[in-house]
């Protein structure tokens, strides 16, 4: 069978290709660029020291790796439920059903993580307003950003991307003029001595630097959103691999260049744990109006990510009601083509984060992140292993030659992803705040595991689902 004859046997959605290329490359970008790095960067910094650039730049190694496993899939069958669509057609339908549920926990965990950083953003004005006010006012704003239509989704993805973007570049441009020609600090250039000084490039040993793995991958976390736009992107085949060959050098860009700028300007001894240490390294050079802009983009860094996780899950879930793995009134879209019941059902569950800031806004960062974590790493996990089964499902049929975009250093590649994602699980383990996040996703787990069994077995003969051209136990037997 040749590559232009093969039948689409991916779900067949009904929504409208409204996402340009412009749109593709921010969403690409603002999925690189969100709370983690703005926020949660403090905590791994004080974890590893100055060591965590190398935790940085191997991660972002391990995720690329990941990328092209996703573009290679998204390329050849371009659908909205992407690696819960993937695991549920090339690994066990339990697979798809897992990860498709498993947004629902990683929507709950990345709102109140996302929220409860927007929160204390908006403290570094107005001190007096509680983190819940601040999160229920962003997510009615988002609600309505989505509902009107995907065009105006990717609009505002758009510009908050490239808000993030031109904040860090100019910092890092700064930073650089500072480290080498005291621009700023009195015309003294700082050098390279705060990386060394305070306790060398390894202050934390080892131990430390392996540890600041699970901060740095709840950073790196949404970069896998890119493949859900596949289903709605306009020329996937030309735009979708142009997104994802730049995430490398993105994530190198934006979170290596930007940490190295903040620990070489100052010591990393003197990065506090609360609110963004870029807001920090502004209000340490004395300029409040710098802090105070630096601070409005870091509050459009979350607006984002609440923004793209409205998309994200609400896409999510519509594609998993085409699966038959989820209730059939999320699987319609209204006159617009956009999927309004399963919006909703993101919205509601927002607002369930929105709470959890109400009853618990000191706990709920460190929490919730970690429990995005473990969510994480099932979906980069699934991702690789459905690409085992996608290569082998291709080569049964004879034409995995043919495929466009194909996953470089194909299988090693996807072994080095399975261990860093492995190493992930070890550092959450190991770590005490975050090892409660293990027996909440076991719990979690069983759970979605009962719920499958008795979906299966109260569902009608004719309602079974089909993957490819048998059964995908099939396929990897």
């Amino acid at each position: 069978m040749s590559h232009g004859d093969k039948i689409q046997t991916y779900e067949q959605e009904d929504l409208k290709r409204d996402l340009k290329n412009r749109h593709i490359q921010m969403i690409a970008i603002g999925g690189a660029i969100g709370t983690g790095l703005f926020y949660g960067s403090s905590w791994a910094i004080k974890t590893a020291g100055p060591a965590i650039l190398l935790v940085y730049v191997l991660a972002a190694i391990a995720i690329y790796f990941v990328m092209r496993a996703l573009g290679e899939m998204a390329v050849e069958e371009p659908v909205s439920g992407s690696y819960v669509s993937y695991s549920n057609r090339y690994i066990h339908r339990f697979a798809g059903f897992l990860n498709g549920w498993n947004a629902f926990i990683f929507l709950l965990a990345t709102s109140a993580a996302d929220l409860n950083a927007l929160g204390n953003y908006m403290h570094f004005w107005f001190p007096a307003i509680p983190i819940w006010v601040t999160a229920g006012a962003a997510v009615s704003l988002m609600f309505l950003v989505n509902i009107i239509g995907v065009k105006i989704y990717g609009e505002a993805e758009f510009w908050f991307a490239l808000v993030k973007v031109a904040a860090i570049v100019a910092m890092i441009a700064f930073g650089v003029g500072m480290v080498v020609f005291g621009i700023g600090n009195n015309g003294v250039p700082i050098g390279y001595r705060n990386l060394v000084d305070h306790g060398g490039f390894f202050p934390k040993g080892a131990s430390g630097t392996f540890l600041a793995i699970v901060m740095v991958t709840f950073a790196f976390g949404g970069v896998e959103n890119l493949g859900l736009a596949a289903g709605e992107t306009k020329d996937v085949k030309t735009t979708m691999p142009k997104a994802i060959n730049a995430t490398f050098w993105r994530l190198l860009i934006f979170y290596v260049g930007a940490i190295a700028v903040l620990l070489t300007v100052f010591p990393w001894t003197s990065l506090t744990t609360k609110g963004s240490p870029f807001v920090e390294v502004f209000t340490k050079m004395g300029i409040p109006a710098a802090a105070s802009i630096m601070n409005l983009v870091v509050i459009m860094a979350v607006l984002s990510a609440v923004n793209a996780s409205v998309f994200t899950n609400s896409r999510t879930f519509y594609n998993l009601s085409l699966q038959k793995n989820a209730p059939a009134f999320l699987g319609v879209t209204n006159s617009r083509k956009v999927p309004h019941r399963a919006i909703l059902m993101v919205f509601a569950t927002m607002f369930a984060g929105v709470l959890l800031n109400y009853f618990m806004p000191g706990q709920a960062f460190e929490l919730f992140s970690s429990v995005t974590v473990f969510a994480l790493v099932c979906a980069w996990g699934s991702i690789v292993i459905s690409h085992f089964g996608f290569r082998k499902a291709r080569r049964q049929r004879g034409d995995e030659g043919q495929i466009a975009y194909r996953m470089p250093f194909y299988p090693y590649s996807n072994y080095i992803a399975l261990i860093f994602l492995a190493a992930v699980l070890v550092g959450i383990a190991i770590l005490p705040d975050m090892r409660i996040s293990l027996v909440v996703s076991a719990v979690w787990v069983f759970v979605v595991f009962i719920g499958y069994k008795f979906y299966v077995r109260n569902e009608s003969p004719c309602t079974s689902v089909s993957v490819e051209a048998g059964d995908a136990k099939d396929m990897l037997a």
